[in-house]
C-alpha cells in the first residue's frame, strides 16, 4: 500500500510540474521533469530529507523548485540535465539501431508478405498477380529502387524470371507459410545479387547508388566535423578549468564572475565531449567497417566475374552462393548508409544544448578573463606527470596496479570516467586522471589521479573522498551520469522508511513486469513404462507368462460382435400369376330419397311434419 501511495506521489509532482511548465511555454518531456524531480531531491540545499516523511507542503515546495529550475533557461546545468536526456533517450549504439530498422521494415512489409503467403491462387491471372505482388516484395525489401521506377521493376522482373519463373507458382503455393516467407527472402538476396552483377557490367542498375563511393567521401566528412566539434569543446574545458583553478588561488581576482556558473558551464561542456566521443568512436568504427566491406566486395565481384565469364548458362550451386554474398555485403553497405544518417543527425542536433556557452561566456569576454592564465591542455597535465609515480612502499594496505604488475591495465574499469578522484569532491573540478601515476585498487574498484600529491592524500582516506564526490554529485545532479555514479544512488530510501505503511517514500524500488515460458519437457521422455519395481509383481507376471505355454486359444461369437462377420443371402423373385372367373354379375339398388314437409312452421302455432318416401321401387332400377 505504501509504495502504491508513493507512486500517485510521485506521478502527482510530475504531472504538476508539467503542467505548470507548459502554461508557461515551455513544453517539457516526462522524462526530463522525473529526472529534474530527483536532482531538486538530491540536492542538499532543498533540505527535502529523505528520513522523514513527505507532507503537502514539501510536495508543494518541491514543485516549485523544480518549476523554477525547469524554466530558468540560463542555468546551464538545465542544459547539461536536457542533453543527458536527449542522448538517453535518442542514442542508440549499431546493433540496437540496426535491429529497429530491421523491425520497422519488416513491419512496413508485413501486409504485402501476408497478401502473397496467405493468397491461394487458382486460375492464371490470380497467379500472375501473386507474382507481381513477389516482385514489388523484391524491390521493397532490397531497397534498389522505387516500384514507381518502370526501369526497375523490369530489372527485378527480368532477374527474378531467370531464377523463378512463373510456372513454379504452383510448387510455391503448396508451400507452408514459413517456407514462404524464407523463399522470399532467399529471392531477393539472389535478385539483389543479380542487379548488382547487371550493375558492374553496365547492364542495369536503375535506382542502384554507388554506396562504396558515397561512404568513402561522407564518413570522412562527418567524422571531420565531430572532430571539429571536439576541438571547440576541448578549447573551453581547457579555458573553464584554467578560470577555476584561479579563482580558487586567488578568490578575490574575478568578482564579477559567478563561480557556480562556471562549474556548471564546465561539466556541460564536459559532458557534451563525453558524449561527442561517443559518436566519434562510432563515426571511426563505421570508417573501418566500410573499407573492410570494400574489399570483400571488390574480392565478390571478381570471384563472380571469373565465374560466369561469357557462359551461356551455369549451375545454380556454383552461381547462387556469390549472389547470396553480393547481397549481404551490398545489405552492410545500406546499413553503414543509416548508421552515418544517425550519426550526421545526433552530432547536429546536440549543438544546440552548447548555446547557452556562447551566451554566458562570450569569446571576447573569456579572452578578457584568461589574461595572465596559463590555460593547459588535458595532454599537457597528463605529459607534466609522466614521470612521478607512486611508491607502494609507503602503503602498507592499500593496492596499487602498474602496467608491470597488472594484466589489460589499459582495460581497467577506472571509476569516474577516468577522472581524478580527489579533485572532484574537494575542489569542484573534472580534471582528468593519469594511470602512470598509479592505480589505487580500493574495495574492488579503481581510482586514478591528477597528481601524485592528491594520490597520497586519497590514499590515506578513501572512504571519506568517495564520500564527498557523492556529495559533490547531489549538489549537481549532471554529475551522476558524467561521472556515472548510478550505483551509488541506488538504494537512496531506508529500509525502515520502506517498511513503514504509512510514509510516503521519495524513491520507489524499482519493479518490472517479467515473465517466462519454458517448454513443458525439452528432451524427449526416458520413462520405461514397462519397468516395476516390486518385486511380487514381477512374480505375478512371471507365473502368468509360465501358465500360458499351457492355454488353447479358443473363440466365441456373442450378440455384440456376430455383426462383424460377413454375411450373404439371397432370395427369388415371385413369380407372375394371374385367375379368371367365369361370368361377371352385377346389382344395383335404388337410393333412398325422402322428403320432410313442414319443417319451417306455419301459421298454427304447432308444427305439423309430413314425411314422404319418394324412393323408387326395386323393379324400376
Amino acid at each position: 500500500m505504501a509504495d502504491e501511495l508513493s507512486q500517485n506521489v510521485i506521478k502527482r509532482i510530475i504531472r504538476q510540474v508539467g503542467l505548470e511548465c507548459a502554461g508557461q511555454g515551455q513544453s517539457l518531456s516526462e522524462t526530463l521533469v522525473a529526472f529534474m524531480v530527483k536532482a531538486v531531491v538530491l540536492d542538499p540545499k532543498n533540505d527535502f530529507n529523505m528520513d522523514r516523511i513527505l507532507t503537502e507542503d514539501d510536495v508543494q515546495n518541491l514543485i516549485q523548485l523544480c518549476v523554477t529550475r525547469l524554466l530558468d533557461t540560463t542555468n546551464p546545468s538545465l542544459s547539461t540535465i536536457k542533453l543527458q536526456v536527449y542522448f538517453d533517450t535518442n542514442y542508440a549504439n549499431r546493433a540496437e539501431l540496426l535491429n529497429e530498422q530491421q523491425r520497422v521494415l519488416e513491419g512496413k512489409l508485413a501486409p504485402l508478405v501476408r497478401g502473397i503467403t496467405e493468397s491461394g491462387p487458382r486460375t492464371q491471372e490470380e497467379m500472375e498477380y501473386v507474382y507481381q505482388r513477389i516482385v514489388t516484395y523484391v524491390l521493397l525489401s532490397s531497397g534498389l529502387g522505387s516500384p514507381t521506377d518502370i526501369e526497375a521493376v523490369r530489372e527485378v522482373t527480368a532477374a527474378l524470371q531467370s531464377v523463378f519463373p512463373q510456372r513454379e507458382m504452383p510448387t510455391f503455393i503448396s508451400l507452408s507459410k514459413k517456407d514462404k516467407e524464407q523463399q522470399l527472402k532467399d529471392l531477393t538476396m539472389l535478385v539483389t545479387g543479380i542487379r548488382l552483377y547487371n550493375k558492374e557490367c553496365q547492364k542495369g542498375g536503375s535506382g542502384i547508388d554507388d554506396l562504396p563511393a558515397i561512404l568513402n567521401e561522407a564518413i570522412p566528412s562527418a567524422t571531420r566535423t565531430v572532430d571539429e566539434h571536439l576541438n571547440s569543446c576541448h578549447l573551453l574545458v581547457y579555458q573553464y578549468t584554467a578560470l577555476l583553478e584561479s579563482m580558487q588561488e586567488d578568490p578575490d581576482r574575478y568578482p564579477q564572475l559567478e563561480s557556480f556558473k562556471l562549474k556548471e558551464a564546465l561539466f556541460n561542456v564536459r559532458q557534451y565531449e563525453a558524449f561527442l566521443c561517443i559518436l566519434l568512436s562510432d563515426g571511426i568504427t563505421s570508417a573501418q567497417e566500410v573499407e573492410s566491406l570494400n574489399v570483400q566486395f571488390e574480392a565478390a565481384m571478381t570471384t563472380l566475374k571469373n565465374t560466369v565469364q561469357d557462359k551461356t548458362s551455369i549451375a545454380s550451386k556454383e552461381v547462387f552462393p556469390l549472389f547470396f554474398e553480393l547481397s549481404k555485403i551490398w545489405t552492410s553497405f545500406q546499413d553503414e548508409m543509416l548508421l552515418l544518417s544517425f550519426l550526421t543527425y545526433m552530432t547536429d542536433d546536440l549543438q544546440q544544448f552548447l548555446e547557452i556557452q556562447s551566451q554566458l561566456f562570450p569569446e571576447g569576454m573569456l579572452t578578457s578573463l584568461l589574461e595572465g592564465v596559463t590555460v593547459k591542455s588535458d595532454e599537457e597535465r597528463i605529459k607534466e606527470t609522466l614521470e612521478t609515480r607512486v611508491n607502494t612502499s609507503d602503503f602498507e594496505n592499500q593496492e596499487w596496479l602498474f602496467p608491470e604488475n597488472s594484466e589489460n591495465f589499459d582495460q581497467l574499469l577506472i571509476q569516474y570516467h577516468g577522472f581524478c578522484a580527489h579533485s572532484i569532491g574537494v575542489k569542484g573540478l573534472i580534471l582528468p586522471g593519469n594511470p602512470a601515476i598509479g592505480v589505487l585498487k580500493h574495495k574492488e574498484k579503481c581510482y586514478t589521479f591528477s597528481s601524485k600529491e592528491v594520490a597520497y592524500i586519497f590514499a590515506q582516506d578513501p572512504d571519506n573522498f568517495i564520500q564527498l564526490n557523492i556529495e559533490k554529485a547531489k549538489e549537481y545532479a549532471e554529475l551522476i551520469q558524467l561521472l556515472e555514479l548510478h550505483h551509488q544512488f541506488e538504494d537512496l530510501v531506508p529500509h525502515t522508511e520502506a517498511r513503514n505503511a504509512n510514509k510516503c517514500v521519495m524513491k520507489l524500488p524499482p519493479k518490472c513486469d517479467s515473465g517466462t515460458q519454458t517448454d513443458t519437457h525439452i528432451l524427449p521422455p526416458t520413462i520405461v513404462r514397462s519397468y516395476e519395481w516390486n518385486e511380487w509383481e514381477l512374480r505375478r507376471k512371471a507365473i502368468k507368462l509360465a501358465n500360458l505355454r499351457r492355454k488353447l486359444t479358443h473363440s466365441m461369437q456373442t450378440n455384440l460382435s456376430h455383426m462383424r462377420r460377413d454375411n450373404f443371402t439371397q432370395a427369388f423373385l415371385p413369380k407372375e400369376a394371374d385367375t379368371q372367373t367365369k361370368r361377371d354379375n352385377s346389382s344395383n339398388v335404388p337410393k333412398p330419397q325422402i322428403f320432410l314437409k313442414g319443417l319451417r312452421g306455419g301459421s298454427s302455432p304447432t308444427t305439423h311434419m309430413v314425411a314422404v318416401d319418394l324412393t323408387r321401387p326395386i323393379d324400376e332400377t
